[in-house]
């Protein structure tokens, strides 16, 4: 079923070790919006869609999720892979560095740490498509948030990359909405 190959999905430069910014973008590594969030809700809420088609596009989409989760965690690394201690004290980094160095954790921009409480599946596919739309919007924002605050080239790029990923997402859900109120709309002659 996988075939792996040793490369990101998108490929992360990243031109300045900057902490500030590794503490911002650690939001979409572990907040409730964020990509472990994402992947794991669509890797869940999957089971209980009702066609082919539909399932596929959540699977697709929560794998994808999920290398966008190692895209963000080598954005943040790399921020601050090479900071020193003094660049890293007295930057919003330095609670996370106190508690976890410089590995990513995933827990989100304020530090609260990732819960289960972020996922839901209400074995409902259209709840579940609307509430993974939304998702996707409020990810999006958040990109766009996090390239107003990037002042690195190569992580703005990054950031541009993902956010236009967002926007391909919700339209894919919007499609496993339409496939899911066919079916749901369909007669079915037993």
């Amino acid at each position: 079923m996988w075939q792996y190959e040793k490369r990101l999905q998108y490929p992360v430069r990243v031109d300045t070790t900057n902490p500030t910014l590794a503490a911002m973008i650690i939001e979409q590594f572990g907040g409730a919006d964020g990509e472990l969030s994402a992947g794991i809700r669509y890797l869940t809420q999957r089971w209980t869609m009702p066609t082919g088609r539909a399932k596929g596009i959540l699977t697709d989409i929560g794998t994808e999720e999920l290398a966008h989760w190692e895209i963000i965690g080598t954005l943040a690394y790399k921020l601050v892979k090479d900071a020193t201690i003094d660049q890293i004290k007295g930057t919003p980094f330095e609670a996370h560095y106190v508690n976890h160095g410089k590995s990513p954790f995933p827990h989100n921009a304020a530090g609260s740490p990732w819960t289960a409480n972020y996922l839901n599946s209400k074995d409902d596919p259209v709840a579940d498509l609307h509430e993974d739309m939304a998702a996707e919007e409020k990810a999006r924002a958040t990109y766009e948030w996090l390239i107003n605050v990037s002042d690195d080239p190569g992580v703005t790029d990054t950031l541009r990359y993902l956010r236009e990923r967002e926007i391909v997402h919700f339209q894919r859900f919007g499609e496993a909405l339409m496939i899911v109120e066919d079916y749901n709309n369909s007669k079915r002659f037993y």
